[in-house]
């Protein structure tokens, strides 16, 4: 059994756990310490201060997760000030070994994983994950984090996209009328502009906009608790269209990948789980032409596991520390 830090860095909050690994799996995770990344300098001056909570030297082993592509030199984050270079993470945090990974394969990590009963059945055959094969791991929050799965009997391996990325798709006018308004503001129009957090308020302005109703101001979390409560027939109506082209583009990226399966993670994707059932979801994931069938027994399923980024973090480090 090895001792680790796990930690899952994001632009507003960093969380920290101690988690025990033995055999390329998570054996044990503690509980969540969170911190706002605005109250500490740096990653070094957090892990720090995790360190005087805990009362204690830190294991000198660990799991990261950033929310940014850690494939270069220095690594930047939205809404988070802190520079992180790999090279120094050694030297900076007092680990011998560690494992750092964007926060969405540290998603794919938690999903390779949990046990059946971390997931929740959304639609599509209601079946466990397959044991080998593709599942594609999408999550809606401030942007659309994607990730692919890859399992082998009882291996398995996780390939970091940004899948969020690739150009939105309309499929019908409402749809042409939110790529046109966004064309306005971006140069190109990306999948993440509509199904992400902040995609609500986008539909929203345009549904607006077309049934010559006023847009009274508000801030992006009162629009989702307004849509979610169902109280505002417009805001609704916004969950609704948002709910439509996440199916879209979940059917999109499974078909893209080549997947069996498909998990849902995120914050939003949390938010909507007891919507999507019964929106249109599932009727835009299937209308993909001749491969229809082949969606209809696609099994969509929502990770529950509440720090799914602290866990995943730990579980690439205990399959790092196996190889």
């Amino acid at each position: 059994m090895t001792e680790i830090v796990a930690a899952d860095i994001g632009g507003t909050h960093a969380r920290f756990a101690l988690a025990e690994v033995e055999s390329g799996r998570v054996t044990a995770l503690g509980p969540e310490t969170v911190m706002r990344a605005a109250d500490h300098a740096s990653l070094q001056m957090a892990w720090e201060a995790f360190a005087a909570i805990i009362g204690r030297p830190l294991p000198r082993a660990a799991g990261i997760a950033v929310a940014t592509p850690v494939d270069s030199d220095v690594l930047k984050m939205t809404n988070n000030p802190w520079i992180i270079r790999p090279a120094l993470i050694p030297q900076k945090l007092g680990v011998d070994t560690y494992a750092l990974v964007n926060d969405f394969e540290a998603v794919a990590h938690a999903v390779a994983q949990n046990p059946p009963k971390a997931f929740r059945h959304i639609c599509g055959p209601d079946i466990p994950l397959p044991e080998s094969g593709v599942v594609s791991i999408l999550g809606p929050g401030t942007g659309m984090g994607v990730a692919q799965l890859h399992r082998t009997g009882g291996a398995y391996h996780v390939i970091a996209t940004e899948g969020g990325h690739i150009d939105f798709a309309p499929l019908d006018s409402i749809e042409d009328a939110l790529l046109v308004h966004l064309r306005k503001r971006h140069n190109r129009v990306s999948a993440e502009r509509i199904v992400s957090g902040p995609g609500l308020a986008v539909i929203h302005e345009v549904l607006a906009a077309r049934a010559h109703r006023p847009i009274v101001p508000t801030d992006d979390k009162a629009l989702w608790i307004a849509a979610l409560a169902g109280d505002d027939s417009l805001a609704a109506a916004a969950l609704d269209r948002f709910c439509l082209a996440l199916g879209s583009y979940a059917g999109d990226i499974a078909l893209a990948q080549g997947a069996s399966a498909v998990v849902i993670a995120g914050g939003v994707g949390a938010r909507i789980a007891d919507h999507l059932p019964t929106s249109g979801f599932r009727q835009r994931f299937i209308a993909k032409g001749r491969f229809e069938a082949k969606m209809n027994r696609m099994p969509v399923k929502l990770i529950t596991h509440p720090q799914p980024g602290l866990y995943g973090a730990a579980a690439a480090y205990a399959q790092k520390d196996q190889g």
